[in-house]
C-alpha cells in the first residue's frame, strides 16, 4: 500500500487511489462507498474494544478468545522451515517469573509463534528476539501440546542493548501501548476491518504531514503501534492535522459543549486513547452532523422566503368543490384546507408537508389546494410516483371539476398527445396537470404554475423537488404529501426546511382493520385463513396476496435464503434485484435470527400453490408485478376491479396507488421481512369501501427475535406514527426514511433519530441563533461550505422505502 505521489499535498478531497498502489484494496473500499479521504475519515467503526487486560501467564484464559496483556522473557528463539508447505515458522518460548512476582502470583511458560513465507520478515523478527530480552506482549492465549501458545501475538521489546533499538524504554510503557482500545468497522469478504484501519492510519499520517514511506503501515509487518493517538504525539502533527481538517462547529459552542475539535475527534475516532475519549469523539462527530443538518435546512426554508410566488386568494372554485362532496371533511381536514388556503394566500412561496394515514383524505385537501390556485388564474401540477397512480388521480379530479383543463402527462403517452399536453401547459392556461416523473423533464414547462403537489414525496428526492421551481416565471407554492408514517423527531430531522401538517383522522365510515400474524408452520391456521378468504370473495369482496419474490427463488440469484444480504439489499450476485419489486427486505442479521429459513416466497410460486387449494376451487387468479408493461398492469387491475379476477396474487407494486373499494382481505408473505411503515402502507390497501376488512401477516420468524416483536406491534396498532416511532426502535431511521436500504449515501452517519432527538433539538435552536446573527454564514466559511455539501449530498436523502 505505498503512495504514488510522493509530493502531492493530501487533503479530504484526495481519491484514495492516488494514494494507494494496492488496486484490490482500493477496489475493495470502493464496494464500501470509500472513495477519497473523506470518505475514509468518515467511515466509522461501529464498535471499539475493551481495553486488554494485563494478566500473568498463570492467569490466561485459554479458548475464550480473550486477548491479554502481558511482559515476559525471552528464553529460546528457534527458526525453522515448515515442512508442509513453503515458509518459515518462528518459536520463542518465554517467561513471565519476573513480572508475575509483581502481581503476587507463581511465573509460568509460553510459546509464542509466528508464520511467514517471507524469510526477509523471519530474519528481521528473530534479530530483534535475543536470549534474555525482555518483551511486552498482547494475544488470544491458547492451548498447544499441553503449553500456553500465543499466535502472532502483537509484540514490544523492552529496553535492549547497544545494537538493539528497543519500542519501548519500559514494561509500563509498553503495555500502555498494547491495552489501548482498537476501533473495529463493518468489514467484508474482501476487506478485514484490520485492514480497514490500517488504511484510516495511513490516510491521518499523510494529512498530519508524514512522510509517505513514514506513514506507511498496512503491509509493513515491521511498524508497531505508536503510544497515543496521533493528535497528541507532537505540535506539529496538532498543527497539521489542525490545518488539514478545519473546525466546521464555531469554536464557542465547541467550548460551550464540551466537544473536541474536529481533527482531534477524527484521531480519537480511529485512533482512540480510551474507551472515554472515543465516546466523546463520536459525541462530537454526532453533533457536528445534527448541526450542519439543521443549518442546511434552515437556511433552505429562509432563502424560499425571499422568493416570490403567486397570490392565490381566489376560493370560490375551492368552496364548490367542497360543497359537493358527498360527505362532509373531518376537523383535520378542514384544520389544513385552512392552513394551505392561509399559505397560499402570501406572495412567498409555500413549502408544506402534508402526512397522513393511509384513506385520510389527503386527495381531497390536494384537489382543494389546486382549485384554489387554478380559480386564482394561475396553473397546478399534481405529480405522482407512479402511471397507475397518475391515472387514478386524473380520473378523480375529471369527474368532480369541468371548469378548466385537466391533464395527463405521462412518459408513455403518444407523442401527438404529450405535445398538446405540453402545448397548453406552455401557454399558460389555467389548468391542473397530471403528470409522473415526466413534469420533471426539460420538455415540460408551466409559466403560469403557482402550485406544485407531489404526492408520496419520499418517492422522489429533493433534486427532483427542485427542479418544479424552474418551471413557473415565480417559484410555485409546494405541497409534498406522504402516506408513509414519519415520527415528528424523524420530521424535524428530515424535513425540517417543510412546514408540517398532520392528518391523523380517519374519514366516517371506514372500520378499522384487523391484523393478525399468522406462524407460517401452523398448517390449521393457514388452512382456516383461506377459508375465511373465500367466504370473502364469496360475498363479492375481493383479497390481495403480497409476495416478496417475483419468480421463485435460484442460486445464481440469491443462495441461502435468508432473504437479502448484510446491506438489506434482495439478492447480491448478479442481477438478482430484477427478481425483487422491493429492495429493501430484511436480512437474518437485521432481525437477530440465527437459523437458516426457507427461500422467501415468489409470486408465481403462491399462484400456482393457492389454486391448487379446495378453498379457491373455481376462483380466478391475476398476477401483478413491476415487470408488466403499462398496459398489463392497467388490464389486470381492471379485471381484478371488476371481480374477473377477485385474488390478485402482487408483489408490493400495489403499496401506492392501488384504489379497489372492494378488496377486503389482504395476505402478506414474509411479512417479518418488511418494514413496518411498508407493512402498514401495504395494510391500507384494504378497508376502503368502509366494510370489515382484515390483513394477515404471514410469518417465518423465531420466537423472541426482533422480527416477532416487529410484528406485535403492528398486529395491535393502527396508528401510523407510533408504529414508525417503534421500527426506528427496534431497527434504526432506515425503513422510515430509506437511507440505507435503498441505496443513497446520507451525510448522517451517526445521528438517530429518536435517541438523538434532543441532540437534534439544541443543534435547531443552535443552529437558528447562529443563522438570525450571520444569515449567509459570511463569518462562518466552514460551516457555509458543509451546508452546501449537505444540501447537494442529500438529493437522494428522501427515497422510497
Amino acid at each position: 500500500m505505498a503512495q504514488q505521489n510522493g509530493t502531492r499535498d493530501v487533503t479530504l478531497e484526495t481519491p484514495l487511489h492516488a494514494l494507494l498502489t494496492n488496486k484490490r484494496r482500493v477496489s475493495a473500499l470502493k464496494n464500501l462507498g470509500v472513495l477519497d479521504v473523506r470518505d475514509a475519515l468518515t467511515y466509522y467503526p461501529f464498535r471499539v474494544t475493551d481495553p486488554v487486560p494485563v494478566r500473568a501467564l498463570v492467569q490466561a484464559q485459554p479458548g475464550l478468545k480473550e486477548k491479554m496483556a502481558c511482559a515476559v522473557r525471552v528464553r529460546s528463539v528457534r527458526v525453522s522451515p515448515m515442512n508442509a508447505r513453503a515458509g518459515y515458522r518462528v518459536e520463542v518460548l518465554v517467561d513471565d517469573d519476573e513480572f508475575a512476582a509483581t502481581l503476587h502470583v507463581r511465573g509460568s511458560l509460553a510459546t509464542l509463534v509466528f508464520f511467514s513465507h517471507r524469510k526477509s520478515y523471519v530474519d528481521w523478527l528473530a534479530g530483534r528476539l535475543r536470549v534474555d530480552g525482555h518483551l511486552v506482549i498482547a494475544g488470544d492465549p491458547t492451548i498447544y501440546m499441553d503449553r500456553l501458545q500465543f499466535t502472532h501475538p502483537e509484540l514490544l521489546t523492552v529496553g535492549g542493548g547497544a545494537n538493539l533499538r528497543a519500542d519501548v524504554s519500559t514494561v509500563a510503557e509498553g503495555l500502555q501501548r498494547v491495552c489501548r482500545p482498537r476501533p473495529v468497522y463493518h468489514a467484508n469478504s474482501r476487506i478485514s476491518s484490520e485492514h480497514i484501519h490500517d488504511t484510516i492510519l495511513y490516510v491521518l499520517r499523510l494529512l498530519a504531514g508524514e512522510d509517505p514511506a513514514a506513514a506507511l503501515h498496512a503491509d509493513d509487518e515491521t511498524a508497531q503501534p505508536h503510544m497515543r493517538t496521533l493528535y497528541a504525539e507532537n505540535p506539529q502533527i496538532r498543527e497539521h492535522l489542525d490545518a488539514a481538517i478545519p473546525d466546521i462547529l464555531p469554536e464557542n459552542l465547541i467550548a460551550e459543549l464540551n466537544l473536541m475539535h474536529r481533527a482531534q475527534a477524527f484521531s480519537q475516532i480511529h485512533d482512540p486513547d480510551s474507551v472515554g475519549a472515543f465516546t466523546q469523539a463520536i459525541t462530537t462527530m454526532r453533533y457536528e452532523e445534527a448541526f450542519v443538518c439543521q443549518s442546511a435546512l434552515i437556511r433552505a426554508r429562509h432563502d424560499a422566503r425571499e422568493h416570490n410566488a403567486y397570490v392565490c386568494s381566489d376560493v370560490q372554485l375551492r368552496d364548490e368543490y367542497i360543497d359537493t362532496l358527498p360527505f362532509a371533511l373531518t376537523k383535520g381536514q378542514r384544520e389544513v384546507v385552512d392552513e394551505i388556503s392561509h399559505d397560499m394566500c402570501q406572495d412567498h412561496p409555500m413549502q408544506r408537508l402534508l402526512q397522513g394515514e393511509v384513506g385520510s383524505g389527503k386527495t381531497v385537501v390536494a384537489v382543494s389546494a389546486m382549485l384554489q390556485a387554478v380559480g386564482s388564474g394561475h396553473q397546478a401540477v399534481l405529480v405522482a410516483p407512479t402511471q397507475v397512480l397518475a391515472e387514478q388521480h386524473y380520473k378523480s379530479i375529471s369527474n368532480v371539476f369541468n371548469r378548466a383543463p385537466v391533464l395527463l402527462l405521462t412518459g408513455g403517452m403518444k407523442l401527438a398527445e404529450r405535445r398538446k399536453v405540453l402545448g397548453t401547459a406552455a401557454s399558460g392556461e389555467p389548468c391542473i396537470v397530471v403528470a409522473t416523473h415526466a413534469a420533471f423533464s426539460k420538455s415540460f414547462q408551466a409559466p403560469n404554475l403557482a402550485l406544485a403537489v407531489i404526492d408520496e414525496q419520499h418517492r422522489f428526492g429533493v433534486e427532483q423537488r427542485e427542479t418544479l421551481r424552474s418551471k413557473s416565471d415565480v417559484d410555485p407554492h409546494l405541497l409534498v404529501m406522504t402516506a408513509t408514517p414519519i415520527p415528528r423527531t424523524a420530521a424535524m430531522t428530515w424535513f425540517g426546511d417543510l412546514d408540517i401538517s398532520w392528518l391523523t383522522e380517519l374519514p366516517g365510515g371506514r372500520k378499522p382493520i384487523q391484523t393478525v400474524v399468522i406462524p407460517e408452520v401452523n398448517a390449521p391456521l393457514m388452512a382456516e385463513m383461506f377459508w375465511h378468504i373465500r367466504h370473502r370473495i364469496d360475498a363479492g369482496e375481493r383479497a390481495y396476496i403480497v409476495c416478496p419474490r417475483i419468480d421463485e427463488q435460484t442460486e445464481d440469484a440469491e443462495g441461502g435464503g435468508n432473504g437479502g444480504d448484510s446491506g438489506g439489499t434482495a439478492g447480491s450476485a448478479g442481477d438478482a434485484r430484477a427478481d425483487f419489486d422491493d429492495g429493501m427486505l430484511l436480512s437474518d442479521e437485521d432481525l437477530g435470527e440465527t437459523n437458516p429459513r426457507a427461500p422467501l416466497h415468489s409470486v408465481h410460486e403462491i399462484s400456482e400453490r393457492l389454486q391448487s387449494l379446495p378453498q379457491f376451487q373455481g376462483v380466478r387468479f391475476c398476477e401483478l408485478t413491476g415487470r408488466d408493461d403499462d398496459a398489463t398492469k392497467e388490464r389486470v387491475m381492471a379485471e381484478f376491479a371488476s371481480g374477473q379476477t377477485p385474488v390478485m396474487v402482487a408483489t408490493t407494486v400495489i403499496e401506492v396507488g392501488v384504489d379497489v373499494p372492494q378488496a377486503s382481505c389482504i395476505v402478506i408473505f414474509d411479512a417479518d421481512r418488511y418494514g413496518l411503515s411498508q407493512l402498514h402502507q401495504l395494510r391500507g390497501r384494504v378497508g376502503r369501501g368502509g366494510t370489515h376488512s382484515w390483513a394477515f401477516l404471514v410469518s417465518q420468524a423465531e420466537p423472541n427475535s426482533i422480527a416477532e416483536q416487529r410484528l406485535d406491534v403492528i398486529s395491535h396498532s393502527l396508528d401510523g406514527a407510533l408504529i414508525a416511532q417503534k421500527d426506528l426502535e427496534l431497527r434504526g431511521a432506515g425503513d422510515v426514511l430509506g437511507d440505507t436500504q435503498s441505496g443513497g449515501r446520507s451525510s448522517l452517519k451517526l445521528l438517530r433519530v429518536v435517541k438523538d432527538a434532543a441532540m437534534i433539538t439544541d443543534a435547531r435552536k443552535r443552529a437558528e441563533l447562529l443563522l438570525d446573527a450571520d444569515p449567509t454564514l459570511e463569518h462562518h466559511t466552514q460551516l457555509a461550505g458543509a451546508v452546501l455539501d449537505f444540501s447537494r449530498g442529500n438529493e437522494k436523502f428522501l427515497t422510497s422505502n
